[in-house]
């Protein structure tokens, strides 16, 4: 079943389908572009966010010579200058997020820790887009024509993009001396993490929630995403973990006869005639995945609207029904609680799912450098699988025409005994996890030096210390912040 291998998304997810050559200033420090771009600045409509829109002018490619690499595009980011110190030579802080794979608005929405904290370190705020996704697109609406294209999209070239961009705006705010901090969550995360190790002469530390960084070559053992979101939902009820499991055998029990795709129709709400039962699959698999991933212990909206600790609402739901209901008609109830919470849906679109938040380019991501192999273990809740590098590899070039380089985020970024290594010359990174979130299985759960500290919660979700502070938070995640905010302010003294 190779094709399990597209299901997991980082989200920051990911979507389902599961050295910088300076050769002149001006190049890369316009000051003139600034003006310009502060003019097209836009206040966004959300008053939770309060930010002016810029867009600046980008070079294509940091790492070649070649004429083409000159091309410029417009990239993205938001800033809020509020709380941020009005000398005329600034020191206080810039507190920069390292955009991941979507539009950059969402990540905003979603980041309000940046916003919380700005006021205490007088600090500006940046959210900058990552190339490719959101509006700052290379080639405009050709930039998923083609590998040609694709090939840019890189994440040696998103933290090029930081870098230059950072320096610039530094440059043009008179803010050398103001001290750099990123940070990102999931693929954000990560970002963050491999920017400090990178640029370390830019940011003086980093904050990455929920990166998985270590989830490459044989680091992470493969079934330990699913075997963690198979955890999750065991801890909440046996019978819940239970029915889920045999559901799968059900289901292509019930399509397997005649009449099955149209009684699968009505028990999922359909709004079209199913034609393939590995739709409904992937419909339940990823309401189950993301709802582990998401098990926040307030309400929120990040993927879908939610409840409190939805997992908990899942389950209950299954527990609930009588002993004779089939299985199918109870993991749908509790699917219905990941599509439909807000309860204005009368049927499902399952074969012809949206991406409002523009995540489409994980796909290329994924074919190419982020090669994060997943299986499913007899122990989990999913149905078994295994993974194979030329299956998957061959998969990608039917696709893209390439084939991937599994072993480059490794070999570009470290992660093999990492501890010993990033002792060694690292600092200044917390990397923090929520056992609840399936991600934390490949992430750094141990202190490695007195600087790089793992902050490690045993019912956080994926990267949910970045969220708004709301007044329900529980007094665990407050400590958590604090934590976070003392070291950051270590590192700014």
């Amino acid at each position: 079943m190779a094709w399990v291998s597209w299901l997991p998304s980082m989200l920051l997810l990911f979507p389902i389908f599961a050295s910088t050559a300076v050769f002149s200033l001006p190049a890369f420090f316009p000051r003139a572009p600034l003006q310009s771009l502060t003019q097209r600045a836009q206040t966004l409509k959300d008053p939770k966010l309060p930010f002016t829109t810029h867009f600046f002018p980008q070079q294509l490619d940091h790492f070649t010579f070649q004429p083409k690499a000159y091309k410029v595009f417009s990239q993205k980011y938001l800033m809020n200058s509020t709380y941020w110190d009005q000398g005329p030579n600034h020191t206080a802080p810039i507190f920069v997020y390292t955009g991941n794979e979507g539009n950059i608005e969402w990540f905003a929405e979603n980041t309000g820790f940046m916003l919380d904290i700005a006021p205490k370190f007088h600090a500006l705020l940046v959210f900058i887009e990552h190339r490719f996704y959101g509006e700052s697109m290379p080639f405009g609406k050709e930039s998923y024509e083609s590998a040609e294209t694709l090939g840019y999209l890189t994440s040696t070239q998103a933290l090029a993009d930081y870098a230059v961009l950072i320096r610039s705006l530094k440059q043009n705010l008179s803010a050398e001396a103001s001290p750099v901090v990123v940070f990102g969550g999931s693929y954000g995360g990560m970002l963050a993490a491999w920017f400090r190790l990178k640029y370390p002469h830019i940011a003086i530390g980093a904050l990455a929630s929920s990166a998985p960084i270590l989830e490459f070559d044989t680091i992470t053992p493969w079934s330990s995403f699913y075997d963690a979101v198979s955890e999750d939902y065991k801890d909440e009820s046996m019978n819940c973990f239970e029915v889920i499991k045999e559901s799968w055998n059900e289901l292509m029990a019930v399509a397997a006869r005649k009449g099955g795709m149209l009684e699968l129709s009505k028990t999922f709400r359909a709004c079209k005639s199913l034609q393939s039962v590995y739709s409904v699959h992937d419909w339940l698999w990823t309401a189950f995945v993301y709802t582990a991933m998401v098990d926040y212990p307030t309400a929120a909206d990040f993927l879908m609207p939610l409840p409190a600790y939805p997992i908990k609402e899942m389950c209950r739901i299954i527990d609930g029904f009588p002993q004779g209901e089939s299985k199918l008609t109870k993991v749908f109830s509790a699917a219905n609680l990941y599509y439909n919470y807000s309860g204005n849906k009368s049927c499902f679109d399952i074969e012809n799912g949206t991406d409002p938040h523009g995540l489409h380019g994980w796909d290329w991501q994924a074919c190419t450098e982020m090669v994060m192999p997943m299986t499913c273990s007899n122990e989990s809740m999913f149905p078994s699988s295994s993974y194979d590098y030329n299956e998957f590899g061959d998969e990608c070039m039917a696709k893209y025409g390439v084939r991937p380089r599994p072993h480059w985020i490794t070999t570009e970024y470290g992660g093999n005994r990492i501890d010993a290594v990033l002792k060694r010359f690292g600092s200044n990174i917390i990397f923090s996890n929520g056992m609840r979130d399936p991600w934390s299985r490949g992430g750094v759960l141990r202190n490695i030096s007195s600087s790089i500290i793992a902050l490690v919660t045993e019912k956080g979700a994926h990267h949910l210390d970045l969220r708004f502070a709301t007044k329900d938070d529980p007094k665990w995640l407050l400590e958590q912040r604090k934590q976070e905010i003392d070291i950051i302010q270590s590192w700014i003294d």
